[in-house]
Order: C-alpha cells, then structure tokens, then sequence
C-alpha cells in the first residue's frame, strides 16, 4: 500500500482491502487499551480511524525522519481521539503497536490521553478543542515563509466547531490565502451531552462557505471518497479546503454505534470482549495487562532547535532622553528586519497583531516587511496559537499585544505554547497601572503571577528603554518561550551616578543577572519595570536624610538573582517595589528565595493591592502607596 502525496488517481482495490483490514484491528485496539486504562475515547477514536488512516499513510512522512523539514503536518485538534491516532502512528511505524496498547494513558507513558507532541508523528499537543486549526495556520505560514512545499492538514471534531477560535482561524487562513492547508472534520454528530444539533445547533458547511472555504461532503468511513476528497483539496489553489466526513461514532460495533455515552468511556472488559468478537479480532487485553504491570514504555523527548536561529542582531539604539520601552521594542524590531528580512540565510522574522500595531509599535516592522507582518484583527486567541504554532517550525515568531489581551485573555494559549515546548517571542505592552486613563480592565498587574505557572518560560521586564532595546535582540535570537513585558509611557532612562547610561554601550544583558542601579548598606529596594526610575529617586531622597539604600533591578523575576538578594539581605532590609498584584509578583519570588535561602532580614512589599481606577499613572501609583513619597517613608518606617 503506497499512496504518499496522494499520487494515483484512486486507490487499488488491495489497498482498500488493507485499509478495511487495518481500520478492523485498529478500532480493536482502540477498545483494547482504553479498556485496559479504565478510561479514555473509544467512539470518536473508532469514527475518525478511517480517515485517520488515509491521511497519515497518503501525507508525505517518514517514520525514519519524524522531524524532517520538508514533512508534511498532521494536526489533530480533538486530541481525546489519541488512541486512534497513536494507533495509526503504530501502523507506520512511527511508534510501536504495542506500546500504544499496553501503556495508554499509564503514570509516565508518553502515550497521554490527548495528543502529545512528544510522540513521533504529533505535530501538536492539543487538549481542550478548538486549537488544531489556528495551530495549523501557523505551521501553514512558517512553510510559506521558509519556502516549504509541505501542506498541513488539520482533523477536527464537529462539537468544537462550536468554539468562536475556530472561526476565528478560518478567516485569517483565507485572508492570507493558505491554500496549504486542508481541514477534515469528523461528523459523527455526538458529543458528551448528546447529539451536536441538540448541544448547540450549527450549520458548519454553511459556516466554512461564508467565510470562503471550499467544502467538500463524503461518507466518512468510504476510504475511497476520503481519499479523492483529501486528494482533490491538494489540487485546489485558490483557496482553503474543509472535507465534512460523515461518520457514526462507535463505528463497526453495533452496541456502541450512535451512542454518546461511548465519547469518553471505556468498555467494561465483558462488553469489550463482546465488541472485539463482533470485529473480528483477537482478544489480548490480558496479554497487555502483563506488559504494563511492567513499566510504562518508551519515552519521547521534543526536539530543541538545532543551529537555531541565524540572525544579524546589529547594534543596540541609546536612548538619552525620555522614551517608552514599547517603542524601543519596535525600532529594535524595526532594525532586526532590515538587517534580516530578505537577506540569504537567515532565519525568517513574522510578527503578528491584533489591530494594535500603532500602540504595540509593530508598524514599523511591517512597513519594512509587509509580507512577514501579519494582522489578525481582535482575534487574540487564534492569533497567540498561530504564532506559537509557527515558532516551531523554524521561523522567529513574534506576538505582539497589550498585557490584558497577550497574556491575560490568552491565558490558556500561552499555557499550550509551554506545554509545545514552542519558541514564541511574546511582546506586551500597557502593563501594569501605567496604562493610567483605560482603567481597570486594561491594567494588566498580573503577568507576572499569571507566567509563574507556564513552566518553562522565561520573562524579561525592562528599566528603561535601552534595556528593552538589548532585551528584544536577546529575546530573537535565543531558542525558548520568552516574555517582554512593556509599560506604556516615556521614563526617563536609567543613568549612573556619574550621569551615564547604565544600559549603554557597554551593557550586555544577561539572563537571570540582576543590576546593581546604587549601592548602599542601610538597606535595599528591589524592584522591576516602569517604577524602577522612582526607586532611584527614592534613593536619592533617602540619601539626604543620610540613608544609603542600594536599589537594584530585577529584570527576570522568573530566576531571580539570588546572589544579589543575599547580599541586599545582609544590609538589614528589603523593599520590594512593583506595579504589580503585591501577591502574585516580585516581592513574593524574592521572599520564597529568601526562604529557601535560610535569609533573616526586615522584609516589606510594595505593591498594587486593589483594583485601580482610570487616571494619570502617577495619580494611580499615589493611590496604591507607590509614589516615591511613599515608598521613601515605608523604607524609613521599616527601618525603626
């Protein structure tokens, strides 16, 4: 059986029999390990399997190279369907069938009950639905930009149709034209609380037609319609095509089929017995049993970038005067592309909006490189996944947006991008009460806390403008997830006591390294960010009343610098000092290590303690207890 590229004009009558064949033992063993694990989705595992099978055996792949560039992709978006596709893989080779059957969904197995992307042949690890198509888009927009000639293919359910990211993916992959990639959704009209009708009425072929996708009907459990489907969207150069796969949850076992209970629960073992017999297959759930009582399976690693990536990282700007880190991110971004974008060899830039290039500062870049800036409009959680999505495909990718919107609202896709081990380059403007006047909704004083769960991560929130400026360049040419954080008014830039740039020419920045702003052994204020010129005015003002209190910025909460903390702890005092949610931030990371560390020390934490208002940012700061008044009078206090 060899159909690769969807080659021949049909499919041989041997290779429909070994795809019967094979589709058979598959959906056994689909009943065999969820049995055997006590849990898991036997049914949409058993209606996607037909398809499953005609997808990965016609789409360029090689078992023996998994992570070759020039593969095709496969996204598989309702990822509870797992044991169908890790079953698939098996029949491949890319795994072996009997580590799937024996170690499902077993403690430290890499075969999970969702799509893991660990797994060879997994392109994306997927859970919660309505993520498979933005993820695909992303893969689709990396290939364009490398040059690729792969196509993606992206198996969707029909109840996650129901989820607004979807539609949201749909229009951005016709507006930009991505007429490489092709969507199948499995249409078996179940889904936990019922049929699909009943749950949420939708018209999906009506719903995909309007926004400008071809769209295609076909028996889904018909291996040759599938194939001519799938075959024919390939073909199809002008725009998106969807394949509506008609199929019957429960497939090929009579008690089971068109009955919802079986989403996502497993067979009893006498009921699985019964359906195993009924599909003419070999009973070996006892035979598993034994294999899994001893140990669970191989492990799979995701694979780091290697060489990655090439850039011309230039020269930072100085700044002397007043300015924003937001706009020092953009000229930085602005210079990385015209270095970069078009020059042989190197490694391909995409930036990414949700209708704020103006504020986030974006349009800079995109008037150098129009063809590697792309808007996708206030569709923020399609456009966080495209963008992680495409950092793994070897392209710097980088997300743009305000905090509430990039790291709030896109909670749960940041989460997915830590879980893909991606490389995104997450950029967020207007944190913190220094947005002033929008209020509290877009004050975004939590994203510190909010990152501290995304295991993995990395987070940078700069002084100044020229911080920022080394902070973007470090940020494109270092492989990982990585999260600048901006404020959004001009501060003044950081300067020695001798009046110097602090973050100037000779500056180099360094991950997890703490900066020493003043010295000073009556005590020490730590801090981050837009408040970090206010905390060298406080020291000023502590100075004069004959205090000398060493200021030192943190520009990596997420590892902290614990030399520095140890040496602020032996000055008697720690202040820390943040335009943050005084409880999920700076001043609780630097109390954990002091913790951890065994430090004794006075210790106060400044930070926002309450939903703000709108208002200047320095009128709201005055609210919280964070003016250089108050946080001048709080040190002294602290210190009696």
């Amino acid at each position: 059986m060899n159909f690769r590229g969807f080659g021949p004009e049909a499919l041989r009558p041997q290779d429909l029999q070994e795809l019967r064949d094979l589709a058979r033992q598959c959906r056994g063993d689909c009943i065999t390990m969820t049995t055997l694990a006590g849990c898991g989705h036997p049914g949409g595992s058993m209606s996607s399997i037909d398809f499953y099978l005609v997808l990965w055996h016609g789409a360029r792949l090689n078992p023996a190279d998994a992570h070759d560039p020039e593969r095709d992709r496969i996204v598989v978006s309702h990822g509870h369907t797992s044991p169908g596709v890790y079953i698939t893989l098996a029949t491949l080779g890319f795994v072996k069938r009997g580590d799937v059957v024996a170690h499902f969904r077993q403690a430290a197995s890499a075969f999970e009950g969702h799509v893991e992307r660990a797994v060879p042949g997994v392109e994306w690890s997927t859970g919660n639905l309505g993520q498979g198509l933005s993820a695909g888009c992303g893969m689709a927009v990396a290939g364009r930009l490398l040059g690729k000639g792969y196509h993606v293919f992206v198996a969707m359910s029909d109840g996650e149709q129901q989820k607004g990211q979807v539609g949201e993916a749909r229009r951005f992959a016709l507006k930009y034209g991505l007429t490489n990639i092709t969507g199948i959704i499995d249409l078996n009209e179940r889904q936990i609380s019922g049929t699909t009708s009943a749950v949420m009425p939708q018209d999906i072929a009506a719903n995909y037609r309007s926004d400008g996708w071809e769209v295609v009907d076909v028996d889904g459990h018909d291996f040759q319609a599938i194939y001519q489907a799938l075959r024919q969207a390939l073909r199809t150069t002008d725009r998106p095509t969807v394949v509506l796969a008609h199929t019957v949850m429960g497939k090929g076992v009579r008690f089971m089929e068109g009955d919802e209970q079986w989403h996502g629960k497993s067979l009893p073992e006498a009921d699985a017995a019964k359906a195993l017999a009924e599909l003419g297959v070999e009973n070996e759930i006892e035979k598993y049993r034994k294999l899994r009582a001893h140990g669970s399976g191989p492990r799979y690693h995701i694979p780091s970038p290697v060489g990655w990536p090439n850039l011309d990282v230039g020269q930072p700007i100085l700044y002397e005067k007043d300015t924003d880190e937001r706009s020092a991110f953009g000229r930085a971004l602005e210079d990385l592309a015209k270095r970069n974008v078009g020059q042989p060899g190197r490694t391909p830039i995409a930036v990414f909006d949700c209708d704020l290039a103006s504020s986030v500062r974006t349009h800079w870049f995109a008037k150098v490189a129009p063809k590697h800036f792309f808007q996708g409009g206030v569709q923020e959680h399609n456009t966080a996944v495209i963008a992680a999505a495409a950092s793994i495909s070897g392209i710097v990718s980088v997300f743009a947006d305000f905090g509430v919107f990039g790291i709030d609202e896109d909670y749960n896709q940041q989460r997915l991008a830590a879980i893909n081990e991606a490389n995104l380059k997450l950029v967020t403007t207007h944190c913190g009460l220094d947005v002033g006047e929008d209020g509290k909704t877009h004050q975004c004083i939590d994203y510190v806390g909010a990152t501290r769960n995304f295991f993995g991560w990395k987070l940078i929130v700069p002084s100044d403008p020229n911080q920022a400026d080394h902070a973007t360049r470090y940020l494109a040419t270092h492989p990982g997830n990585i999260y600048l954080a901006c404020g959004r008014s001009p501060h003044p830039v950081v300067r020695r006591e001798d009046g110097s740039l602090f973050y100037g020419a000779g500056y180099k920045f360094e991950y997890g390294k703490a900066d020493l702003l003043r010295p000073g052994d009556d005590g020490a204020i730590i801090t981050m960010g837009s408040l970090t010129f206010m905390a060298l005015e406080a020291h000023d003002t502590l100075k004069e009343k004959g205090l000398r209190i060493r200021v030192i910025a943190m520009p990596t909460p997420l590892e902290p610098d614990r030399e520095a903390i140890r040496a602020a702890a032996k000055t008697g005092l720690i202040v820390t000092y943040e335009d943050h949610n005084v409880d999920t931030g700076l001043g609780c990371i630097v109390a954990n290590v002091l913790a951890e560390e065994g430090l004794t020390c006075k210790f106060r934490k400044l930070g926002v303690s309450f939903f703000s208002s709108s208002g200047v940012p320095e009128a709201l700061w005055q609210l919280q207890g964070l003016d250089v008044e108050s946080l001048v009078r709080r040190t002294v206090e602290a210190l009696h």
